[in-house]
C-alpha cells in the first residue's frame, strides 16, 4: 500500500533528523514524506550546512510564513501536494516506539468494517523525563486497549467520541476528499473537527493502540493555561461540532481518574501540583471560550498564536 507522510516542521533539529531516520526503518516505508516548514530561513539554519536531499531522497518540502501558518489550512494545503491513498500526519517531536507504527497506523483503514473507518490515531507514550503528571495525562488520553467511535458512542464518550490526534494519524484520501478535507482556519483542533465531521456523515474514528509514538512535554502551568486557551478559542469558533457535547465532562473525569491513580501508586503528595495545573488548564480553557469579551491586549497575551488573530483582523 503507497503511504505519505506529511509533517508540519518549526525551528527544526536534531529530533526531526531522528523522526526520518525512524521512518525510513518502517515495515511500510513512505512513498513521499513532505515537510510542512514554516519560515524558510529556520529550515535553511538547520540543515543548510548538511546534504539533506541526498540523506532523505524521498522527503520534499513547502515553506510557509509564521502569518501563513493556519493549524487546518497548512495541513489542507500539505494534503493537496501529496496523492498517495493514504496520508500520516505527524509532528516534528513525535517518533516511532518500533518498526511498525505506519504498519499498524494504517490497516484499520481498509478492514472489512461498518461503518468505514475514515481515520486511524496512534498511541502517544511518554517519553524519558516525563514528569508523574504527564504520564498520568498520556495514560488517560491515550489507553492500552484500540476502540472504534461511532456516533453511537455519543452518549457514553461525549466529547471524547471525536477524539483524535494529528500527532500520530492516518487518513483515507478518498473519504476525506469527499468530506470536504481539514477545515480551512482554525486556531486548534483541526483533527477533532474532521474527526466530528467524518463521525457525523456515518464514517468511524479508529484509536489504534498498537501504533505507537513518543511523545510529551512537561508543559509549566502557564504554558497549559495559554494551550487551553486556544483550544477554548477553538470550540468557540466552530459550535457546529463541540455544542453538540460538553467538555467539561470529560475534564471531570481526568481529575477524578488521575488522582485516584496517584492516591493508589503512593504519590498523593503530586495532588497539589495536580489541581494547580488542572486549574490552570480550565482557567485558559473558560478564557478562550469566552475570548470575544477580552479586549485585544488580553487575547495576544494569552494565546500561543498572536499571528492567527493578527492574520484575522481580529485585534
Amino acid at each position: 500500500m503507497d503511504i505519505d507522510v506529511i509533517i508540519p516542521v518549526y525551528k527544526p533539529g536534531r529530533q526531526l533528523l531522528r523522526l526520518l531516520d525512524q521512518l525510513e526503518k518502517q515495515t511500510l516505508v513512505p512513498q513521499t514524506i513532505l515537510l510542512a516548514n514554516t519560515e524558510e530561513s529556520y529550515f535553511e539554519e538547520a540543515f543548510g550546512n548538511m546534504p539533506f536531499f541526498e540523506r532523505y531522497p524521498n522527503v520534499e518540502v513547502f515553506h510557509v510564513t509564521k502569518q501563513q501558518f493556519d493549524h487546518g489550512g497548512t495541513r489542507r494545503l500539505a494534503v493537496r501536494r501529496t496523492q498517495a491513498p493514504v496520508f500520516v500526519m505527524l509532528t516534528q517531536d513525535a517518533v516511532p516506539e518500533d518498526r511498525f507504527l505506519l504498519e499498524r497506523l494504517t490497516r484499520p483503514l481498509f478492514a472489512e468494517s461498518s461503518p468505514r473507518i475514515a481515520v486511524t490515531y496512534g498511541r502517544q507514550l511518554p517519553g524519558r523525563g516525563s514528569s508523574t503528571l504527564e504520564e498520568c495525562s498520556r495514560a488517560f488520553n491515550y489507553p492500552e486497549e484500540s476502540r472504534t467511535k461511532t456516533r453511537a458512542d455519543l452518549s457514553e464518550l461525549g466529547i471524547k467520541t471525536f477524539f483524535c490526534s494529528d500527532v500520530c494519524a492516518a487518513y483515507r484520501r478518498d473519504i476525506y476528499d469527499s468530506l470536504g478535507g481539514f477545515v480551512r482556519r482554525t486556531i486548534f483542533n483541526e483533527d477533532m473537527i474532521y474527526a466530528a465531521a467524518a463521525i457525523g456523515a456515518g464514517y468511524a474514528v479508529r484509536y489504534e493502540a498498537s501504533a505507537r509514538v513518543i511523545h510529551s512535554h512537561n508543559y509549566t502551568n502557564m504554558q497549559q493555561l495559554r494551550r487551553n486557551f486556544d483550544l477554548g478559542v477553538s470550540q468557540a469558533e466552530h459550535p457546529e461540532v463541540f455544542r453538540m457535547t460538553s467538555s467539561e465532562a470529560e475534564g471531570k473525569r481526568l481529575v477524578t481518574e488521575t488522582t485516584e491513580r496517584l492516591l493508589h501508586s503512593g504519590k498523593f503528595y503530586r495532588l497539589p501540583s495536580f489541581y494547580l495545573q488542572c486549574a490552570s488548564k480550565y482557567l485558559g480553557y473558560l478564557l478562550g471560550k469566552h475570548y470575544k469579551c477580552l479586549p485585544k491586549s488580553v487575547i495576544l497575551k494569552l494565546t500561543t498564536n498572536r499571528e492567527y488573530w493578527e492574520a484575522a483582523g481580529e485585534v
